[in-house]
């Protein structure tokens, strides 16, 4: 089993970055085969072209990579922070290029576009593991927790993946090692749970 684990954080030292080094060593006990993207560090820029807006128009050969690895896996880990209730920029620019009509979903013949399309990632498992320093109460009450409802319905079920889960790690900025230790245990079991 092949899968995509995507990190976007500007910092190595953070913990997001630790989650992602969990993840990959997990993975990598169970014998997965892991294809690994810190888009900070690859650069990978997140604005979509007007060319490359059609079907088709993809001229980025990184853009086209990526968008060949994510029909090849059979699963996708998405780590992240929570910043304003959203993914980062550069992870919302990959969804923007990456996440596109004829590789993740497509609109039926003769359908312009206004009806419900046909995801084309259906079989695979996604999981996001993100940070926030917002208390869980407050984001849910409050707040709605406007990330969940982006991964679910927005980004995974339009794409047809059904196996989905996303975990919060919080509040971090006041998080002790001792606490963070567990969490990264709590990443791995998730992992194990998902990826078997």
């Amino acid at each position: 089993m092949t899968v995509l684990v995507i990190l976007a954080h500007p910092s190595t030292a953070s913990f997001n970055y630790a989650i992602a080094e969990q993840v990959i060593a997990t993975l990598k006990d169970k014998g997965r085969r892991v294809i690994f993207h810190d888009l900070y560090r690859e650069g990978f820029d997140p604005l979509l072209a007007e060319a490359e807006m059609a079907r088709g128009g993809i001229t980025d050969l990184m853009v086209r990579r990526h968008c060949a690895e994510l029909q090849e896996c059979e699963g996708i880990i998405f780590v992240h922070p929570n910043w304003w209730g959203s993914p980062p920029a550069v992870l919302k620019g990959w969804i923007d290029r990456v996440l596109r009509p004829g590789v993740a979903y497509q609109f039926m013949e003769g359908d312009s576009g206004e009806g419900v399309p046909r995801g084309l990632l259906e079989g695979k498992t996604a999981l996001v593991l993100n940070t926030a320093d917002t208390p869980e109460k407050r984001e849910q009450n409050f707040f709605g927790d406007p990330l969940e409802n982006i991964w679910k319905k927005c980004i995974c079920e339009f794409c047809g993946i059904t196996r989905y889960r996303r975990k919060v790690f919080g509040i971090i900025v006041t998080s002790s090692e001792e606490q963070r230790k567990r969490w990264l245990g709590e990443a791995a079991a998730a992992v194990e749970e998902f990826f078997p």
